[in-house]
């Protein structure tokens, strides 16, 4: 069956081999450079590859056209600079000698991730993954066409906001951002580039990428951005967990109410010069300054951890002011200022005293041992320990047993949690089971109390794990309307996605003319399934059939002979 092609410019079919539109004029011959898709390539069989809209170290991202709808989507194409050989006119991507292993395994880590995202999107503040599939030897991930405007854009055209009005724009990132943490994913990039601003005012992140690409030092050709990437991502070596996204979210914000970025984290690893956001901007609220201060630290130990931490203290004194006390309790005391040294003489004088000390306790011990030798007392103990012992005991749970709660969200309860034994040693598990279709079963959903709060050893965590996805057969929804069948598909527990297709006149407008899963089929609760809805049929669209108006003339026009239209142009 011979592909369908579409312009990735206007939109209209186009011949096989052709390499100008004959409907917009538009060249397709040699708009993209040598190494990437050439434009008009169809992939999957109904997708067209459009220009490039940008590179990075991971891939290159194109604009293209949905063939079936036709709407317009984003194609991303893993393509690691540093490990892929220059690909030849058949397109078929090669790895480079002597890559071939990390060229495999980062492209899994590609696949993995964007299919995780299309399972948890459309999901309010993300960028949706319509799809992912393989082929040329790499894997493609295809992604709405968001619209809206870059937030740092927007900041240079509207200026600096008040935080209740960042609140309000940035509230569906955080919570898309937190909908990533529950199933274990990190996004890395948080940034006014990777934010877009709505028509509505609201926000969308976009921007995915693997760790590889967010990590200096990983192998590909890292992307950071100054300012907004976290201490962490500059070194291999450091772990990076939510806090990560929770420090590039309060530079964002730092930077929409103060109108500068913070300073780059790898510069204040150095030296710490970065102001408060008070200091910056005078009327920023203090419990938003401390917040943020509290966001920005360059230990993650020391860091808010979650991003509903953050949020919360961003929106509501009362909480921020609380949290701020429980972070400091945590801090540890500073260092005693060292007494200056003394004089040379002084020392020597001092070392003297200090001999003559030792002779004279020397003799104590002699006579002490003599006497209870004398007495016959030795087996007692002495009373002098004791007492210290159980002082020492006394005092220490008072700040031994105050901690932050780890974070187990995303880990594998029975293989990273159940026989931990500096887990079990320290807290009580109280576990649910639960079904979900986002994260992979074994894997703890989320847990309470949430991680960096402060818990007493001993104290109950109460956590919930995944017992995996509960499927669903897909019911036939072919010929119903588009209200009819987004209600039968969320009676199964089955979200939906729509998109209007050109209907010839073939189709009943406003049907279900096709989906992205066949009927029977069985599929995971929660799924986002696609419905292709025929659309309204065009003006000049030609009818099956012509009634013959009351005068005997067809209804076509005065332009009519014997019941035929003819064409007068």
């Amino acid at each position: 069956m011979e592909q369908r092609r579409i312009c990735p410019y206007c939109m209209q079919e186009l011949e096989a081999g052709e390499e100008q539109c004959p409907h917009c004029g538009r060249e397709l011959a040699g708009r993209n450079p040598s190494g990437s898709l050439p434009a008009g390539t169809v992939l999957a069989g109904r997708y067209t590859v459009g220009d490039i809209q940008s590179v990075d170290g991971e891939g290159i991202l194109y604009r293209g056209v949905e063939n079936n709808g036709p709407f317009r989507v984003t194609i991303k194409e893993y393509m690691p600079l540093t490990l892929a050989a220059e690909r030849g006119r058949d397109c078929i991507l090669r790895p480079k000698p002597g890559s071939e292993v990390l060229f495999k395994t980062t492209r899994m880590d590609f696949a993995d991730l964007y299919r995780f995202i299309q399972r948890i999107t459309p999901a309010n503040g993300l960028e949706a993954v319509l799809d992912v599939f393989e082929e040329n030897n790499t894997v493609y991930a295809v992604m709405e066409n968001p619209g809206g405007c870059p937030l740092q854009k927007w900041l240079e055209e509207h200026g600096t906001v008040t935080p209740q009005q960042a609140c309000a724009m940035l509230e569906p990132v955080f919570n898309g951002v937190e909908a990533m943490h529950q199933v274990g994913l990190v996004h890395r990039g948080i940034c006014p580039a990777n934010i877009r601003i709505m028509d509505n005012g609201r926000a969308r992140l976009t921007g995915y990428a693997t760790v590889g690409l967010r990590t200096a030092g990983s192998g590909l050709h890292e992307q950071l951005y100054e300012g907004y990437s976290a201490p962490e991502q500059y070194s291999t070596a450091e772990f990076e967990g939510r806090y990560t996204d929770e420090y590039s979210l309060a530079a964002v914000f730092y930077r929409m109410v103060c109108g500068l970025s913070p300073v780059p984290a790898a510069q204040r690893l150095v030296s710490d010069s970065n102001p408060k956001a008070r200091t910056v901007t005078p009327s920023v609220p203090a419990y938003v300054s401390e917040t943020l201060y509290l966001g920005l630290r360059l230990k993650p130990v020391e860091r808010i951890q979650t991003v509903q931490q953050l949020f919360r203290a961003l929106s509501e004194r009362e909480y921020a002011e609380e949290l701020s006390r429980s972070m400091e309790a945590l801090d540890p005391p500073a260092p005693a200022p060292q007494e200056p040294k003394a004089p040379a003489k002084t020392e020597l004088l001092s070392v003297r005293n200090l001999l003559a000390g030792i002779v004279i306790l020397l003799s104590v011990l002699i006579l002490l041992t003599l006497w209870g030798l004398l007495s016959h007392q030795s087996e007692r103990p002495p009373e002098v320990i004791a007492p210290e012992s159980v002082s020492e005991a006394a005092s220490e749970p008072v700040n031994e047993n105050v901690t932050l709660t780890p974070d187990f969200v995303g880990r594998d309860y029975d293989a990273e949690v159940r026989n931990n034994r500096s887990y079990i040693d320290e807290y009580l598990f109280y576990v649910t089971l639960e079904y979900s279709d986002t994260v992979e079963k074994g894997r703890i959903i989320r847990q309470s109390p949430e991680a960096g709060e402060v818990i007493q050893k001993g104290d109950t965590v109460s956590l919930v794990v995944s017992r995996g996805p509960q499927m669903m057969e897909m019911p036939d929804v072919i010929g119903q309307t588009q209200d009819s069948a987004v209600q039968e598909l969320a009676t199964k527990g089955l979200n939906a996605t729509c998109f209007t297709v050109v209907n010839d006149g073939s189709e009943a407008a406003g049907c279900v003319v096709s989906a992205s899963e066949d009927a029977g089929s069985m599929v995971e609760v929660g799924t986002t399934i696609v419905l292709y809805i025929a659309g309204d049929v065009p003006a000049d669209a030609p009818a099956e059939s012509e009634a013959p108006s009351d005068t005997g003339t067809p209804a076509g026009g005065d332009a009519a002979q014997g019941g035929v239209e003819y064409d007068t142009d």
